[in-house]
């Protein structure tokens, strides 16, 4: 089926849908079987986001779904999240290594960092699909929990020395029901080693319904359009969605891109950071493109290795990100991409027992910002800057006890910080990313619910003026959130980046400020704390948490007038910075709501630093 003939071909009925064997489907039934998976996928991630209990997931959709092939493809995803749903094939194929006889009624938990899983935290329910005792489909729902059996109350223990020393229960692949009956065994484990064991297995069943959910949906979808329909819809999805990666991948130019980062150092275990380098081949002509992660120093001993998947996604993430948005997220785009990895690397594929507690954020980020902004060097027009990366307090883990609720445990990850979005050519970076991994998937957390729920409260969440990188498209603006305990003593603990490497602007664009966090003690002292955090919080005490903005996208000073005075009257950028880094004079005042350009003025001081062969990057 080529291309252009999408819009020419008729839906083919569903009841002569299941007499297609031989012939190809048409494209708008193509079309529309699709977006019935997509549907599918929607109808498990609402399931889970209205029925879960902690926080993490239903609040903020720390959480994804997807539908796998018997083949073990990943086949639809919608709106999840990459280094969460790509993955889940090779967590299917080893369910069916490990359970060779599954069968209709069973379903499968894993979490093993080693296999196929992101790490520890996420915790995968595996349901096979059956249609006539033919294995057809297999959903994967993939959710980060509050609590997962850590020798800390945290389920991102940077100074883990090993898995050991890490703590977390680990579930290779092991069957959690047959015939659709819990196997209580693995139940009452989770509920003696998980700190608030009633969350977890409502979010376990939260999980386990979104699951049965997916799989009667997929076996009406089946019954509907018949096997042998079905059968062609997997194979010609899959091959039209590598066409179109393919010549995405045709229209860039062809050649090498490199580029090189560093995470903060991480005091006292990494005092040097972890320098990270990425290499990307595009070979326009054949329209494939290569990512080598194997330059990179070994794995670490701590919680900050990545696994394979976490590896492999954060690149394939990022790639696609520069590629054309409408493209089809599965198995058939992917078969463009090659990400090579090592064994026992940091950015690689972990060797027993290193710690991989952190896999899906501080390096994933680093991999998604340094693709990112390495394809800028194609030229105006191509890549990203690089977004907030950041995850201070705001994001950090929080524990204690509730003296509202007769002292009764309480861990959650929280999700009050929202970070800068980088800056494309054409648009600005958005407010609400939260970091690069989370895509702006994840949902920041509603203040009044926190409130409610947790024995603390938030003083302040805002976004900060004259925190988004400048240029001719500036990033989004940074966060910052002051929240400290009500009554009873809170431990936040979190991991962080950004606080002296910033996120980088590109092409003239300049980079984002620092990321801050310190604790602020009842009588106002304070106390800057560094990036692996331990923070204790007593009674009147609070946490002040500023995250990054996203980096800026061309020179500034070819920014339009009229937007930064649109940034200004948003209270993104101050006056005093439109015409420091953007060359931009603004009259008037926010008390009359009269803000206006000065045209002339402006357009004589922009002439004058052009005049003076004063670099544009350098305009502060």
């Amino acid at each position: 089926m080529d291309d252009s003939s999408l819009a020419a071909s008729a839906a083919v009925p569903a009841a002569t849908a299941a007499a297609e064997t031989e012939e190809r489907l048409s494209a708008l039934n193509l079309a529309v079987m699709a977006n019935r998976m997509d549907a599918i996928c929607r109808e498990m991630t609402n399931t889970v986001l209205h029925s879960a209990r902690s926080a993490v997931i239903g609040i903020a959709r720390d959480f994804s779904c997807g539908i796998i092939t018997s083949d073990h493809e990943v086949l639809a995803t919608a709106e999840a999240m990459p280094i969460h749903v790509f993955g889940m094939n090779i967590q299917t194929t080893i369910m069916s290594e490990r359970h060779p006889d599954f069968r209709e009624g069973d379903a499968f938990l894993d979490n093993d960092p080693y296999g196929g899983n992101s790490h520890a935290a996420d915790h995968t329910i595996l349901v096979p699909v059956f249609h006539e005792g033919e294995h057809f489909f297999t959903v994967g729902i993939k959710a980060h929990q509050a609590d997962v059996g850590n020798s800390q109350p945290t389920t991102y223990f940077a100074a883990a020395t090993d898995v050991y020393h890490e703590g977390a229960l680990i579930f290779p692949c092991v069957q959690v029901q047959s015939d659709y009956r819990d196997i209580d065994d693995i139940i009452r484990m989770c509920r003696r080693r998980i700190r608030v064991p009633d969350q977890w297995f409502g979010d376990y069943l939260a999980a386990i319904g979104a699951a049965r959910i997916g799989e009667r949906r997929l076996k009406e979808f089946i019954e509907k359009y018949g096997a042998q329909a079905v059968r062609a819809f997997i194979g010609e999805w899959l091959d039209y969605s590598e066409r179109r990666a393919r010549e995405s991948i045709r229209a860039l130019p062809s050649g090498r891109l490199e580029n090189e980062g560093c995470h903060d150092p991480i005091q006292p275990f990494l005092p040097d950071g972890i320098p990270i380098k990425v290499t990307i081949d595009i070979d326009g002509e054949a329209g494939f493109i290569t990512v080598d992660l194997r330059d990179n120093p070994d794995c670490v001993d701590a919680g900050m290795n990545l696994t394979r998947v976490t590896s492999t996604m954060a690149a394939a993430q990022a790639v696609f990100a520069c590629l054309d948005s409408d493209i089809p997220h599965n198995a058939g785009s992917f078969r463009r991409l090659e990400v090579l990895l090592r064994e026992n690397c940091v950015v690689g594929i972990p060797r027993f027992p290193h710690s991989c507690s952190v896999a899906t954020t501080n390096m994933t980020d680093m991999i998604i910002n340094l693709i990112q902004s390495a394809f800028a060097k194609l030229g105006d027009g191509y890549g990203f800057s690089q977004g907030n990366f950041c995850n201070g307090a705001g994001t950090g883990v929080c524990s204690g006890k509730d003296w509202r609720r007769e002292g009764a445990p309480y861990v959650n990850q929280m999700f009050m910080s929202a970070g800068g979005m980088a800056a494309s050519a054409e648009t600005d970076g958005m407010h609400g990313l939260v970091n690069p991994v989370s895509v702006g998937l994840v949902y920041r957390d509603s203040i009044e619910v926190n409130e409610q729920r947790f024995p603390f409260q938030v003083d302040s969440v805002r976004a900060l003026k004259d925190s988004c990188g400048a240029g001719r498209r500036r990033g989004g603006p940074a966060s910052e959130v002051i929240f400290g305990p009500r009554h009873d003593p809170m431990l936040v603990i979190n991991i962080c980046n950004g606080l002296t490497i910033l996120p980088q602007g590109v092409l003239g664009g300049l980079p984002s400020q620092a990321g801050y966090q310190a604790k602020i003690a009842a009588d106002g002292t304070r106390e800057v704390y560094e990036t692996d955090a331990y923070c204790h919080l007593e009674a009147g005490s609070k946490l002040h948490a500023i995250d990054n903005g996203g980096g800026g996208y061309g020179d500034p000073l070819e920014r339009e007038p009229e937007r930064v005075l649109s940034d200004v009257n948003e209270r993104y950028v101050s006056r005093a910075k439109a015409e420091a880094l953007y060359g931009v004079v603004i009259v008037g005042s926010e008390e009359n709501d009269d803000l206006a350009v000065d045209s002339a003025a402006t357009e004589a001081l922009r002439r004058a630093r052009l005049g003076n062969g004063q670099q544009r990057a350098e305009v502060s």
